[in-house]
């Protein structure tokens, strides 16, 4: 069997693995501190009678506390806390001193009223409780339908405050075969409003967001050979940009002037290649014998990080953006893959086997120590950042034969799952 054939059999899951020898790893637990700003955030006011104006109320305070409390930047306070405040809350005349009682550093009033239709508005607001000041306030008009979107905008305004990437807003891509065919879908972050994206009755794989959020580059196999396409999920269009070879693995630059992919168009074997954001003018950056696969870009741009096995067993290495500078980066293992580069461009997650089990490790470029961060007998795989480095998305088959996507805190912690329905993997979250 040729190499191409056999990398891209393992890239798909498709394959299974053979277990090694047992080498020893260097496993170390996070212990970093948690930076965590507690939020009052009681019921909200509710300016009008209907029973539906209520439940828009409850339903967005939940997905606001939810979203907060996903974030591990911001700690809502427990409910019971509430019964501590005796005072009617008054957005006119607000007594800082009894939510200072209680511990909350910022205080999250909401007001929902009525529109036409079947609108409503939200109008939020948010206080800073030590210094008894006014930080923040904006109001949306929207259906009912959209109320999650709503929260989650209000939530990521938090997050911009303390100087945290927009994180509620941002869309998970995978690939599902739960309507009998591999096709691209896109959730929200916490596994609502799960779309479907292509409908071409082929098979589609490893979808790549762009930095901006409006492009998504992915590998669409015809027949035999496997095409680099550019699909705009909100135009609904896609681009060919690269049939020669079998091409994969596609990954945009965090500028998006750049798109980096793997091919084997000039050998047999899977080499890097580099284009420009729009996948035009690509040229090959490494030129071993052995296969170079899984491109994954620093935050600056810069730099790559990629899976070879020009040592004899799959590595993970990092070069220069021009293919100079190569250095391998993984030790203590003999399989290391699918790496991806945080965005905080201190860490590198990356897939680790041994005997037979797959698990997601991260690599600390300061201090060169390694966490493994999943335990179990499964195939943890393709790893995917959030936009503000605290959360990872996977696929993994812990649950039974098939593959479903979950997620969890950058140190292993309250991992979640998001799909159940059918067969789903590749996931990749987006930057915005």
């Amino acid at each position: 069997m040729k190499k191409i054939t056999a990398l891209i059999l393992l890239l798909l899951i498709l394959t299974t693995a053979r277990p090694l020898v047992s080498q020893q790893e260097v496993v170390m637990r996070i212990r970093e501190g948690m930076p965590v700003i507690p939020v009052a955030i009681p019921a909200f006011i509710v300016s009008a009678s209907s029973p539906e104006a209520g439940q828009v109320a409850q339903s967005l305070r939940d997905i606001i506390r939810d979203d907060l409390n996903f974030s591990r930047v911001f700690s809502p306070l427990p409910e019971h806390y509430y019964g501590y405040i005796q005072r009617t809350l008054d957005p006119e005349r607000i007594f800082f001193k009894d939510w200072e009682s209680i511990q909350a550093q910022l205080l999250i009033i909401g007001q929902v009223s009525e529109a036409d239709g079947e609108s409503f508005v939200f109008e939020g607001s948010i206080y800073d409780v030590k210094s008894e000041r006014f930080i923040f306030g904006k109001r949306y008009q929207s259906e009912s339908g959209l109320l999650r979107l709503v929260a989650h905008k209000f939530a990521d305004e938090l997050m911009i405050i303390k100087g945290v990437p927009p994180l509620f807003t941002t869309k998970i891509a995978f690939v599902s075969d739960r309507d009998g065919n591999n096709e691209l879908y896109m959730m929200d972050y916490d596994g609502h409003n799960q779309t479907r994206l292509t409908f071409n009755g082929i098979q589609d794989y490893m979808p790549a967001w762009s930095a901006d959020g409006r492009r998504i580059a992915y590998t669409a196999y015809e027949g035999e050979q496997a095409r680099l396409y550019i699909l705009h999920p909100f135009e609904g269009r896609r681009d060919l940009i690269f049939d020669r070879g079998t091409s994969y693995g596609p990954s945009f630059s965090p500028d998006d002037k750049w798109l980096a992919f793997c091919s084997s168009e000039d050998e047999s074997n899977s080499e890097i290649y580099i284009a420009d954001g729009e996948g035009r003018n690509p040229r090959r950056v490494t030129f071993s014998k052995a296969i170079d696969t899984a491109p994954s870009w620093a935050p600056t741009g810069r730099e790559l990080a990629f899976t070879s096995d020009r040592l004899g067993t799959p590595q993970i290495f990092i070069m220069d953006r021009e293919g100079s500078n190569v250095r391998r980066v993984s030790f203590g293992g003999t399989y290391h893959d699918g790496p991806a580069w945080a965005p905080t461009g201190d860490r590198i997650v990356y897939v680790s086997r041994v005997e037979a089990v797959f698990d997601l490790y991260v690599l600390d470029l300061r201090s060169n120590q390694i966490i493994k961060l999943t335990e179990g007998y499964a195939r943890n795989e393709f790893p995917s950042w959030s936009s503000d480095g605290r959360h990872i998305v996977f696929q993994s088959n812990r649950a039974g034969s098939t593959n479903q996507i979950y997620i969890m805190d950058y140190d292993g912690k309250n991992l979640r799952r998001l799909t159940s329905q059918g067969e789903n993997k590749l996931p990749d979250w987006s930057r915005k």
